[in-house]
């Protein structure tokens, strides 16, 4: 496989990102003209000094007609993207590619959900016709995670019990973080006996083991790294971006055994590939995860190799990934508080790096960090799409 990357070859200049969750009183347009006025303030940059324009959404709109009706953009190009829950960070990766091959000099990401108005009381997803004997078709998406609880215990020898206390850590850690964040759809601790006694969703997921269904809308502004200081003293460069589509077999393969995703690992390893990263565990400051569930987070501890397999559970109850522990995950409260708007939660990820890196995180602001590294997961176990970037504040030599 030949992927060279484009490290260090274009910058994130500026950034803005809405408030998540039940946004009843505001439209697509609405949340989509906040993210891009935000991010165009925070680059000191006009309407019309933007090329062109990716906008992520799952299912809030079908075409690029989506942000030029709402920008009067002016026949800009405008691409729509969709990649399930890494469609955000799709947008992103288009964009920065679109500035490194040269066609153009600044380019916005775009990503923008409306999953409160869809009438869905659950994650939005629309699947195609199918004869009913497809197995990644017939259950939902909290079941299907579901099955990495059990199967983690039984491959690795965890006692059930703590494999929950582990789960409900993860949850606890990302409300405590969502808390300092005045953006996070949920905003107060919730303690660890709540977690643990809530009422049940699929297998031992709780509701305060799922992410939240909400509304909102991020976007970055992408140049080439030369020209990143015309916009900003405090850019932030792009290392990597890796994404991996996995053949779909899992749920019908006997060998899968639902303790790891291999479309992260691979996407994990181009990305690292890419960014020079040889030892995740001390080179990255801070994480931001697909905590669409609990289990997954401890998972994608190991996958993205920030700790050994079957080892994750345990770091996770010694605080390893707590935002004041050895490499602090979902320090803005993940999908798991932030909430997850599917077209937006890969650039409110990277929204969160680029808050840390600038030292502008305010009350959740991390000692000094310098890389990031941003993971979405679409699909489900067996079958998914991973995206992993990273991202740094000092542009190599």
């Amino acid at each position: 496989m030949s992927s060279r990357g484009i490290a260090d070859k274009v910058a994130i200049v500026g950034m803005g990102c809405t408030q998540f969750g039940e946004l009843w009183e505001s439209s697509t347009e609405d949340l989509l003209l906040d993210a891009v006025g935000q991010c165009l303030t925070s680059a000191g940059v006009a309407r019309d000094d933007v090329d062109a324009y990716w906008l992520g959404t799952l299912a809030s709109g079908q075409s690029g007609l989506t942000l030029s009706r709402a920008l009067g953009s002016d026949y800009k190009p405008v691409t729509r993207v969709e990649n399930y829950c890494a469609t955000g960070s799709e947008s992103l990766r288009n964009a920065c590619y679109a500035v490194a091959s040269g066609a153009y000099d600044r380019v916005m990401a775009v990503g923008v959900e409306k999953l409160k108005d869809s009438g869905f009381s659950g994650l939005l997803r629309s699947d195609p016709p199918d004869d009913g004997t497809a197995p990644e078709l017939s259950i939902t998406a909290p079941a299907a995670f579901s099955m990495l609880d059990p199967a983690y215990c039984d491959k690795y020898g965890v006692p059930p019990a703590q494999m929950r206390e582990a789960m409900t850590h993860v949850a606890w850690k990302n409300h405590v973080n969502g808390a300092r964040n005045p953006k996070a759809q949920y905003r107060k601790e919730v303690p660890r006996a709540t977690i643990e006694a809530a009422p049940k969703v699929a297998g031992r997921l709780g509701i305060f083991d799922c992410s939240g269904v909400s509304d909102g809308a991020a976007a970055a502004l992408v140049v080439r790294a030369e020209d990143a200081y015309d916009y900003t003293d405090r850019p932030i460069f792009v290392k990597a971006l890796a994404l991996a589509a996995g053949p779909m077999s899992g749920g019908m393969d006997p060998a899968y055994d639902f303790t790891t995703f291999p479309e992260v690992v691979h996407s994990a390893r181009d990305a690292y590939a890419q960014a020079g990263i040889t030892d995740p565990r001390t080179q990255i400051s801070l994480a931001e995860v697909h905590d669409c569930f609990t289990p997954t987070e401890i998972v994608l501890m190991e996958d993205l190799g920030f700790t050994a397999a079957g080892e994750s559970w345990k770091d996770v109850l010694a605080g390893d990934f707590d935002a004041d522990g050895r490499l602090p995950v979902n320090v803005d409260g993940g999908l798991k508080s932030f909430g997850h708007p599917v077209g937006a939660s890969g650039l409110r990820m990277l929204y969160e790096a680029w808050l840390q890196l600038r030292g502008e995180a305010g009350k959740r602001q991390l000692a000094d960090p310098h890389t990031a590294l941003t993971h979405n997961l679409g699909g489900r176990p067996g079958g998914c799409v991973s995206f992993v970037s990273v991202v740094g504040n000092q542009r190599s030599a």
